[in-house]
């Protein structure tokens, strides 16, 4: 099930497992692609479209985001706006709930 963020709506998405080329952390790691529709009204909102790139761990005893960033699609843009409090809680728990697709 795909989930809203507030005046964000997560429309689709795409996973990836990678590879943790330091070995610092233990457990597994993953590439999200958020598809994300915004409000016209909203300061985020792009013509193009927007997608949030998630870096998600999770081992054992822990799950996180890692880091994210939003993108202006087709450009690859990077947007400097962050996730508020409730909304990292949904991308996390979207995250979480969606491991099991990736490659």
């Amino acid at each position: 099930m795909l989930e809203r963020v507030k005046a964000m709506n997560i429309t689709g998405y795409s996973i990836e497992s990678i590879k943790d080329p330091t070995g610092i952390l233990s457990g597994d790691r993953y590439e999200f692609y958020l598809d994300i529709d915004v409000d016209e009204d909203d300061e985020l909102y792009s013509e193009n479209g927007i997608k949030l790139r998630v870096l998600f761990y999770k081992n054992e005893d822990d799950e996180r985001i890692l880091n994210y960033h939003f993108l202006v699609n087709q450009s690859g843009e990077v947007l400097e706006f962050a996730l508020d409090e409730d909304e990292e809680k949904v991308v996390s728990r979207f995250c979480s709930d969606n491991i099991s697709q990736a490659k």
